[in-house]
């Protein structure tokens, strides 16, 4: 069900479609087809919505008007309620600067408490990006699913995600394949053996830095608009310019693929933990290890991944959007 934004609700949406499907149809025919309660009020919601029409029949008999006309007009009220709600909201925030502005000191951080409200917060700058989203993936980590699903809601709003992953997160079980998804989808990730701490940036105006979150006082730092805010802008690009890009494609085939190693080899993880990662033996982990550095001519394992990466970045450039 996708039309509730339109003020439809589940039931009014599958009778609707029922009569998209059989139209004309008697209040028995649909009663046959609906197995829902409430089939006469839900018409007359119908009628009233301007989605459903009652021909003058005996017995009575109805038709849904044609979607294309139907639910349009919905649209436009809906679009027209939409931006009046921005600009209630615009002038909100106005208000809102205005007196964050006449503060002394003015308004620069919030302080943030408790997981959920961190949560809530996190989630709530998150689709108010309008531009690109950075990130410091470093511990304590959220629910792996729903970042996972707030991260692919962004890229498939066409928002810019630059994700620095901390090599903690890659020694997590099942971190490798939720990365190389997150890549498929078209994040733009690089890894680096430690981060100074867990930051998220919402375009160029809100900063969440996350102080703690498992323990009970959980709690994180809201940053507006100030030096301070450019200040953790300028870190991230800092820290983004030194961290090694992770070029992974997504393929199944990834045993058989060096893409994975190289990604593992650049954090610096133990030959057990790659094995892990892999889902191989230690020993076939050690021997693919060795191979790859010699045919890079490597002396380190560490040394492989920087050479083996640059490679790949001479190959396959990053988008420039992340750059």
């Amino acid at each position: 069900m996708t039309l509730e934004a339109l003020g439809l609700g589940p039931a009014e949406e599958e009778l609707y479609e029922l009569l998209v499907e059989c139209s004309p149809a008697t209040l028995d025919r649909l009663a046959a087809g609906f197995a829902g309660p409430g089939l006469p009020v839900l018409l007359s919601g119908l009628e009233s919505k301007g989605l459903v029409n009652r021909l003058p029949d005996e017995p009575a008999r109805y038709v849904a008007v044609a979607p294309d006309v139907a639910l349009d007009a919905l649209l436009t009220v809906a679009e027209e309620g939409l931006a009046r709600a921005r600009e209630r909201a615009a002038d909100l925030d106005d208000a809102f600067q205005q007196r964050a502005s006449g503060q002394q000191p003015p308004l620069v951080v919030e302080v943030i408490t408790g997981a959920a409200a961190v949560r809530q917060r996190l989630l709530q700058l998150q689709r108010a990006a309008r531009h690109q989203v950075r990130t410091f993936s470093q511990p304590p980590y959220f629910d792996r699913h729903a970042s996972v699903a707030a991260h692919r809601e962004l890229l498939d709003r066409g928002i810019i995600s630059r994700v620095i992953y901390e090599r903690d997160f890659i020694d997590r079980p099942g971190a490798l394949r939720q990365i190389e998804e997150m890549i498929g989808a078209g994040q733009l990730a690089r890894v680096l053996p430690s981060l100074p701490m867990k930051l998220y940036l919402v375009d160029d105006r809100f900063a969440l830095l996350v102080l703690r979150y498992e323990s009970p006082d959980s709690a994180a730092l809201l940053v507006h608009p100030s030096g301070l805010l450019e200040a953790l802008s300028r870190l991230f690009e800092g820290t983004w310019e030194r961290a090694l890009p992770m070029r992974l494609t997504g393929s199944r085939e990834a045993p058989q693929d060096d893409e994975r190693l190289i990604a593992l080899l650049l954090t610096g993880l133990t030959d057990e933990a790659i094995a892990r990662q892999l889902g191989i033996g230690y020993r076939t982990a050690q021997r693919r290890i060795a191979e790859l550095m010699a045919r890079l001519g490597a002396h380190t394992r560490f040394q492989a991944g920087v050479q083996a990466a640059r490679s790949q970045a001479r190959s396959t450039p990053e988008d420039p959007r992340g750059a």
